[in-house]
């Protein structure tokens, strides 16, 4: 009893700590710079301090985009909508005890659960046994029964301590499955598709339904730790750590493919308030869908232990009306889909058959080799060109 009352006591303590540990390593107060003008050409991109001769800076590629002008109206911060971070949404803030206020569905839900389920659970069998074990010190204290009791067995107390433990779970399993089954419903037909690709250490988005154009995103420097001309984080850019050189911008109301991949190593790609955290591992592609109900600018992080710059992988997602999100698209020289969405499509794994690699090897091979015959098939029999006749035996040798 007492080992058990031991692991639900540090159970209701870690969940304390971890509470505590998201509110208290929040944003440190810093001096605000002067702000800059929406309308300036934007510098390169630049990534997070690096050790001497090593890189973080995101490599243009050629399949990337180029950003509409920097004048434009539609790029008012690096090619996303120029929203202020709102203080106690979709980011850390100072002194919160409990999980971020959600904007999705399954959030919602998932922060009913831990505030009127799982933590009352813990809070009330932590107590209880505490409760317990402190009555045992007292009542069975060596000065109090200087003959300690020879009872050795209870079947009464035994049966309850197992079956209360397994009603328990039971009751908690039923609306966790409803969650678990939610977060991995695959988005309906007319979903934005979003691919978020992980890299050491920034992150790369394309978005294959509205013209594949691709953005990279990397953290922003204080303004201490770069040199003149170079773009630093400001307050209207997000919190320090968190801040990204370009953010990625959502439709409000409108359901999210989430595919998640990587190009090195396993990365994970977590936004708290959107209640998601889906792991890109290289070669296979991670899905998930979620819909956005409040428009907002919303800040996450690289969630797997991924290198040495691990913490220096932010993620800035704004959320904005679905006008103003296709707007950004053709401003960034992408295209709206028409009534046919493609997100629909099952997209198979890297290697799979019918996958593009798979399609592009079988290509390569056939223009180096001629087509694959079937072996199965018997190839058909020639005949003798002078009498027509099939050859057989070491006819023509």
């Amino acid at each position: 009893m007492g080992i058990m009352g031991f692991k639900q006591i540090a159970m209701a303590a870690g969940l304390a700590l971890t509470g505590l540990g998201a509110g208290l390593g929040s944003v440190a107060a810093h001096a605000a710079p002067t702000p800059q003008v929406a309308n300036a050409p934007a510098p390169a991109p630049q990534g997070a301090a690096a050790p001497a001769g090593v890189s973080n800076t995101a490599p243009t590629t050629a399949a990337a985009t180029p950003p509409a002008a920097p004048a434009s109206p539609l790029l008012a911060v690096d090619g996303a909508p120029g929203a202020l971070p709102e203080a106690g949404i979709g980011q850390p803030t100072n002194g919160l005890f409990g999980l971020q206020p959600q904007v999705t569905r399954n959030g919602e839900f998932a922060h009913w659960m831990h505030n009127a389920i799982l933590f009352p659970v813990i809070t009330i069998i932590s107590l209880f046994v505490l409760a317990l074990l402190i009555w045992v010190m007292i009542r069975y204290r060596a000065s109090r029964n200087p003959i300690p009791s020879k009872t050795s067995h209870n079947t009464a107390i035994e049966i309850i301590w197992t079956l209360l433990p397994v009603a328990i779970l039971v009751l908690i399993a039923l609306p966790s499955i409803g969650l678990l089954q939610a977060q991995f419903k695959p988005a309906p037909a007319g979903a934005v598709t979003l691919k978020a690709i992980g890299n050491q250490w920034y992150w790369t988005y394309q978005y294959p339904d509205n013209g594949g154009f691709e953005v990279t995103a990397n953290m922003l420097k204080e303004k201490s730790e770069v040199t003149a001309g170079q773009r630093f984080r400001t307050d209207a850019d997000g919190p320090r750590l968190l801040a990204a050189d370009n953010r990625i911008v959502l439709p409000v109301g409108v359901p999210i493919r989430l595919i998640t991949t990587a190009n090195d190593v396993i990365h994970s790609w977590a936004v708290p308030a959107f209640w998601i955290k889906l792991d890109a591992i290289p070669g296979r592609l991670n899905e998930t869908s979620f819909t956005i109900d409040r428009p907002g600018l919303y800040f996450g992080q690289c969630s797997e232990l991924c290198g040495a710059r691990h913490a220096y992988m932010p993620i800035a997602v704004e959320a904005v009306p679905p006008a103003q999100f296709a707007a950004w698209v053709r401003a960034k020289g992408g295209t709206m889909p028409g009534s046919k969405a493609p997100s629909s499509a099952v997209i198979p794994q890297p290697g799979a058959p019918g996958s593009a690699a798979e399609k592009a090897a079988t290509d390569a091979t056939d223009a180096a080799t001629g087509p694959t015959e079937n072996a199965t098939v018997a190839a058909p029999t020639a005949p003798q060109g002078a009498t027509n006749n099939p050859a057989t035996g070491n006819a023509g040798q």
